[in-house]
């Protein structure tokens, strides 16, 4: 795509502000790899915020997209189209739940299980969520969110949703009662600065849904399809959710989430209770599969699980060599992050200098989002430039 030059200026003068632009004029992506107007690459570690599983470029993505658009780009969702079931069947398959509702994006998804606990548990019992928790931008979703950055503009919020502490045992046990209908959790919280559920506190969680009843929702937005080399990132542990929220990489670059429920949920919902004009658009449904199959069949999840214990040890190693500077190193799989004692926007602009792009999240925790393809030689790559920056060496 070739910008116009002014390309920022009239950014600024047609679009509501509501994102910090990376200076770069973007040409076209391949692999693992963005190209600028100007000639530079750029080793995207970011993914398009953890949706580019499959990098740019994807043959099989490009090729099932095509195909459907021959055949028809939308349908009303009063008809049935058979990549929307297709995909529904594959959902069901690896989340081992029941049954799929789907939107546009992630934070529609979480409106919908909203709406879902809303009507089985009524509107008085209490919704419990964490510190640091990120569930979306809509009035429902933030409720549910743990950042006050987000919501301090935006009151009066939805009641009755608790916000305990992330990680926290006794908080959850004084908090939690036959007046909870459901508990909210990321296992690995992105937006939130990585921060990985402990056994403990996902054992209490089982060990107390058992006692009163209550719905696990798991939002695996960012943490789903593959990225923490299993299917969810619930898989590391033993328990299963009530209901699961799924989006970005489901969709192979284009608008799609999921709402999954297990059998106990699936029967909430009766014709007219929730709908959506777009949501399993068939052509975003057909991509959605293009990425299933690739990263569940084709073993791209094994990839990643392999990969990323080599990537976390190594940046385990730099972590011991610069003690004064890494906090510690977060996460599983492809979704890490490393904690710095000094803000790190200065750093992801070193990174930015040296062609890859990555992430500050949470202040002072670098968000790093590799491609499910990525390889060692692209990794190894990240680690060499981020001890040079370290070093002080960057550009």
């Amino acid at each position: 795509m070739n910008y116009p030059k002014d390309i920022f200026e009239k950014e600024e003068e047609f679009l509501l502000q509501t994102y910090k632009r990376i200076p770069i004029k973007i040409s076209y992506g391949e692999g693992v790899y963005i190209f600028t107007e100007d000639g530079k690459k750029y080793l995207d570690f970011f993914s398009g915020l953890a949706v580019n599983a499959l990098g740019y470029g994807n043959k099989k993505v490009i090729h099932s997209i095509k195909e459907q658009i021959e055949k028809f780009i939308h349908l009303s969702n009063y008809y049935v189209n058979s990549p929307q079931i297709k995909l529904a069947e594959k959902l069901v398959k690896y989340s081992g739940l029941s049954k799929v509702f789907f939107a546009n994006s992630g934070t529609e998804a979480v409106e919908a299980s909203l709406k879902l606990i809303r009507k089985h548990f009524g509107p008085d019992k209490k919704i419990i969520t964490f510190s640091n928790a990120f569930h979306g931008r809509t009035y429902g979703s933030l409720s549910l969110s743990g950042k006050e950055k987000y919501k301090k503009y935006f009151s009066p919020l939805l009641a009755n949703i608790v916000q305990l502490e992330f990680n926290d045992i006794d908080q959850l046990e004084k908090n939690v009662d036959t007046n909870t209908a459901a508990i909210y959790i990321e296992f690995i919280q992105g937006e939130g600065g990585i921060k990985v559920a402990s056994n403990q506190f996902i054992d209490k969680i089982r060990e107390i849904r058992n006692k009163f009843g209550f719905a696990l929702v798991a939002d695996e937005v960012q943490s789903g399809i593959g990225r923490t080399g299993k299917p969810f990132a619930y898989d590391h542990y033993d328990i299963k959710p009530d209901l699961l929220i799924v989006a970005k990489a489901i969709g192979g670059g284009l608008p799609l989430g999921a709402l999954i429920t297990n059998k106990k949920f699936a029967n909430v919902f009766q014709i007219g209770d929730h709908g959506s004009t777009f949501g399993g658009n068939p052509v975003a449904c057909a991509a959605g599969l293009a990425v299933v199959n690739e990263v569940f069949e084709n073993e791209l999840v094994n990839n990643v699980s392999n990969l990323s214990n080599y990537f976390k040890s190594e940046l385990n190693l730099i972590h011991k060599s610069y003690p004064n500077k890494i906090v510690e190193v977060r996460g599983i799989g492809f979704m890490l992050g490393v904690e710095l004692f000094n803000p790190c926007a200065s750093i992801v602009n070193a990174f930015l200098e040296e062609g890859i792009l990555i992430n500050c999240t949470s202040e002072t925790v670098l968000r790093i989002l590799p491609p499910l393809i990525s390889t060692k030689e692209n990794i190894d790559h990240f680690l060499a430039v981020f001890i040079k920056i370290l070093n002080g060496n960057a550009r």
